[in-house]
């Protein structure tokens, strides 16, 4: 019985209801000594609580795609089937233009909502590279099937999410493909395809998005097999100028290190919720050590560039929840790197989804803007889309055009928020933005 599935959903509803009324039914009419009574009462009691927490747990699960299945909750799953080292750049010395095109069958996605909006399709795809075996999702804009469109070539969005979470909680919780479906037919944001690969690859660990020998190859994954696949089966345009990521909390801090760590793979990327230091989020495997930290903080690969790199960053956050981490990025950036960050009052929401459904409609709006200004140019990509923002600064609004702000944004014309203090850390342990207000309080 799937964990997502509507069978076992209602069949969690009528436990809880049978468990409910067992006492109002059985309460007085249990029959025997006085413990036998007082332990079958007992019984009953801790029944209707179980069901009763379980069926809690169910709904929170349905409606976070926290996991996707048994195995993941169960802490069973491994989609690792090797993790050799390779090297910096994580192609282990393999030249990727010798490597035979990657052909995948796709079949129609299983659960809530993944049939809407024209459907979700899904494959189970087997890394070269990198050694994960994993599931990826694959989401076409409408105008991918239209005649006019038949020789056009699509721009990519990467969609990661948080930890723990399933890549389908960008179709289910948050509504993705419903959402933009009407605003790529009336021209208001750009026809992309969305990809959600699965990031929750060990038992019970976040990989932090990194390649760590010996464990995990969970960056060659996302940057190299995940999107080979997409432009081996699909029309989709080339990297680096075609491709961007975006991400949630753990996923938003992924999306902005390959980023910044792969220029070369990637053009833009979206931090909603995210932090710097992989120390962030207590399960990750990435902030184990202060090398592995060190490798995978992208506010110190940022400042560690000589030559910036010609990539744009969208931050949005509360503060403490993610602004400080953009603020970071935003202080050590040059030109042509584009930093925008957004202020999200506490007021919006909390650390979930009911905080990130609301800002996709202006985050995809800022995504097109940042993919015309790159096919306009280098002088085009050094202004802000429709304002006046020095390249390498944003604004901190994140303006687009005209296109509107993120829901309940503050525009931050009064002083902005000081920087969370580092929690303990040295300088050089860098824990500038370093974690989301969640992920510190889970730490023991």
């Amino acid at each position: 019985m799937s964990l997502t599935g509507t069978t076992f959903l209602l069949t969690s509803f009528v436990l809880c209801a049978v468990a409910l009324l067992l006492p109002l039914v059985l309460w007085s009419r249990v029959p025997g000594p006085s413990p036998v009574r007082a332990a079958s009462r007992l019984l009953m009691l801790l029944f209707a609580q179980g069901t009763a927490i379980s069926l809690v747990f169910v709904l929170v699960n349905n409606a976070n795609n926290l996991y996707d299945n048994w195995a993941d909750l169960l802490g069973t799953g491994n989609h690792v089937q090797r993790a050799a080292d390779l090297g910096v750049d994580g192609t282990g010395g393999i030249s990727l233009k010798t490597l035979p095109r990657v052909r995948q069958t796709f079949v129609p996605a299983q659960g809530p909502r993944m049939g809407s909006a024209g459907g979700v399709r899904v494959t189970d795809l087997k890394g070269r590279v990198s050694g994960v075996n994993a599931e990826v999702y694959v989401w076409l804009p409408p105008q991918y099937d239209e005649p006019a469109y038949r020789h056009k070539k699509f721009p990519v969005v990467e969609l990661l999410p948080g930890y723990p979470g399933s890549a389908k909680a960008w179709f289910g919780s948050l509504r993705v493909h419903e959402q933009l479906r009407p605003m790529m037919l009336d021209g208001r944001v750009a026809p992309f395809i969305l990809v959600a690969p699965r990031t929750n690859l060990l038992a019970r660990a976040d990989t932090g998005c990194a390649n760590i020998p010996g464990t995990v190859n969970a960056e060659s994954w996302l940057s190299i097999d995940v999107p080979r696949m997409v432009t081996d089966n699909f029309r989709a345009e080339p990297a680096p100028d075609g491709w961007a990521t975006a991400g949630y909390s753990a996923g938003a801090h992924c999306a902005t290190k390959l980023a910044v760590a792969h220029p070369d793979r990637y053009r833009a990327a979206v931090s909603m919720s995210g932090y710097n230091d992989p120390k962030g989020e207590r399960s990750s495997l990435a902030g184990r050590t202060l090398e592995l930290r060190r490798r995978n903080n992208p506010w110190l690969l940022l400042r560690a560039d000589r030559v910036p790199p010609r990539i744009a960053l969208y931050f949005s956050g509360e503060s403490g929840d993610g602004y400080q981490a953009g603020a970071a990025i935003q202080a050590v950036a040059k030109p042509p790197t584009r930093v925008d960050v957004v202020l999200l009052p506490r007021s919006a929401g909390g650390h979930d989804m009911g905080l990130w459904r609301p800002q996709l409609p202006e985050v995809f709006r800022w995504l097109t803007a940042q993919f015309d200004a790159g096919k306009r140019g280098a002088a085009g990509a050094g202004r802000t889309a429709g304002g006046t923002g020095a390249p390498g600064t944003g604004t901190a609004g994140g303006t687009t055009g005209g296109a509107g702000t993120v829901a309940g944004a503050d525009r931050i014309r009064s002083p902005r928020p000081r920087a969370l203090s580092s929690g303990g850390s040295t300088r050089a342990e860098l824990a500038s933005g370093t974690a989301s207000r969640t992920g510190a309080a889970r730490r023991p």
